[in-house]
């Protein structure tokens, strides 16, 4: 195959791994971050990032949104939202964190492919995509594509879906946000 073949391989995958309606938990989960005094974005590796493009989105919405490890990072308290991305649900840094936050009285949020993880019993809301996790075999997997990309790319795309739900709730559109975009490039 060529890249253009391998780029429409990918595109029916993520269109294939949207398909399954998200019920009333990913609602539930953009209620949550719309209500948060803060929101603190975490997730290991790639969904790591993921979860910067949504912490950056949130910031040009005007929520305080932090993403974990970084040195301007403050303490998450009651009333706070941390919100992971964990294909497993069983990153041993990201339990370690919910643990951290629910013992202080934060509101958790996991996105993930496994519902029934360490840290969906900690969660207060769990979405679950479906899509593949790193460690089904090949053969069960359903993608063309390595590791968790098909988990990651999905992530991201819920993550801007929400964005749009929050921009609907708050009345926002692109041009309002724009006002909140780097302006030192």
């Amino acid at each position: 195959m060529n890249v253009h073949d391998y780029y429409l391989k990918v595109v029916e995958e993520l269109a294939s791994a949207g398909s399954r309606p998200f019920g009333d938990e990913a609602e539930r989960f953009a209620v949550l971050v719309a209500s948060a005094g803060a929101v603190f974005v975490a997730g290991a590796g790639r969904s790591g990032l993921m979860g910067k493009a949504f912490a950056m989105r949130l910031m040009h919405m005007g929520v305080k949104a932090y993403v974990v490890g970084e040195t301007v990072t403050p303490g998450i308290g009651a009333g706070d939202m941390l919100v992971l991305g964990s294909g497993s649900g069983e990153t041993a840094s990201l339990v370690a964190m919910a643990h951290k936050a629910a013992s202080l009285g934060a509101q958790i949020g996991l996105v993930t492919v496994k519902p029934e993880s360490t840290i969906a019993a900690l969660a207060d809301v769990t979405v679950q995509l479906s899509a593949t996790a790193k460690e089904q075999n090949s053969g069960q997997r359903g993608t063309i594509q390595p590791m968790a990309s098909l988990f990651e790319q999905s992530l991201l795309l819920f993550y801007d879906a929400v964005i749009l739900k929050l921009m609907e709730i708050k009345g926002l559109d692109s041009g309002t946000m724009y006002g909140s975009h780097a302006n030192l490039e």
